[in-house]
C-alpha cells in the first residue's frame, strides 16, 4: 500500500480551485480509465463468461483490478472459488480507502451506503488531491458517475464486440486486461518499497505460474507486501542498534 501522509482536516469554507477545474480533471479521469472497460468486456467474454454475466460483474463489483483478476484466473482454467478469492483479497484495499474518505468527504448517513460503491483507486485518487472538502465531494461524485457510466458502457460494448470476433486469442486480445492493469499501477509505484514489492509480486506469480493451480499464484504473490514489510522492520530495527551502539 502507498505510503501516504494524513491528509489535513478540511473545512468546507476553506480555499480551493475552482468548480470547474475540479470537475474537468475529474472527467478527465473518469474518461480515461472509463474506456479501458472496453478492454475487460473483451477479456471476461473470451473467459467464457457471457455477455450477462460480464456486464452484471461490472455492475455489482465495480473495481476493474479485481474484475480483471477474476475473469484472467477463469481464462486459465482456474477454480472459480480460487479466482473469487483472489478478486477479493484484491479488492480489500477499498477498505482502507473507504476509512479515510469516509472523514475526508463527511457524506450523510443516508449518502453513505451508495456512495460506498463508488470507493476505488481514482474516486479516492482524485478526493484526496483535493484542497478543500467541497472539492473533495466534487472530485469524488464526477469521478465517480462519470467511471461508472463509461466502464459500465465499455463493458458491453466489449462483451458484444468479443462474441463478435470469435477467439479473442486468435486477435490476441486476451492480452487486452493485463496490460490496461499495468498501464494503471505503473504510475503509483512512486517509492522504493512500492516498487520492491511490485518486482517480487511479480516474480512470486511467474516463477509458481509453472507449478501451482491457475489462479494461485495470484494468491501467492500477495506474499510479497509482508515480506517487504517484514525486511523494512529488521532493516530499521538493525540501524537503531548500530545507532545506539555508537
Amino acid at each position: 500500500m502507498a505510503e501516504q501522509t494524513a491528509p489535513p482536516v478540511m473545512r468546507d469554507g476553506s480555499p480551493g480551485k475552482p468548480d470547474a477545474a475540479v470537475v474537468r480533471d475529474a472527467l478527465g479521469v473518469g474518461i480515461a480509465v472509463g474506456l479501458s472497460g472496453f478492454a475487460f468486456g473483451v477479456t471476461s467474454a473470451g473467459s467464457g463468461l457471457s455477455v450477462l454475466q460480464t456486464c452484471v460483474l461490472s455492475l455489482l463489483v465495480f473495481t476493474g483490478a479485481s474484475q480483471f483478476a477474476l475473469v484472467g484466473a477463469l481464462a486459465a482454467g482456474g477454480n472459480p472459488f480460487t479466482a473469487a478469492a483472489g478478486a477479493f483479497f484484491l479488492g480489500t484495499r477499498n477498505a482502507f480507502y473507504g476509512l479515510r474518505l469516509s472523514q475526508l468527504l463527511a457524506l450523510p448517513k443516508a449518502v453513505r451506503p451508495f456512495a460506498a460503491h463508488w470507493v476505488i483507486d481514482e474516486t479516492t485518487a482524485v478526493s484526496l488531491a483535493q484542497p478543500s472538502r467541497r472539492a473533495a465531494r466534487i472530485g469524488f461524485t464526477v469521478t465517480g458517475i462519470t467511471l461508472y457510466v463509461l466502464w459500465n458502457v465499455t463493458t458491453l460494448l466489449g462483451a458484444l464486440g468479443a462474441e463478435a470476433i470469435g477467439d479473442t486469442a486468435a486477435w490476441g486480445l486476451d492480452a487486452a486486461g493485463p496490460a490496461v492493469f499495468l498501464a494503471l499501477l505503473a504510475p503509483m509505484l512512486k517509492s522504493a518499497t512500492e516498487r520492491a514489492t511490485a518486482g517480487i509480486a511479480v516474480l512470486l506469480g511467474l516463477g509458481l505460474l509453472p507449478v501451482l493451480p491457475a489462479g494461485v499464484p495470484v494468491l501467492a504473490a500477495a506474499l510479497a507486501a509482508p515480506a517487504v514489510l517484514w525486511a523494512q522492520g529488521r532493516r530499521r530495527a538493525s540501524t537503531g542498534r548500530e545507532k545506539d551502539s555508537r
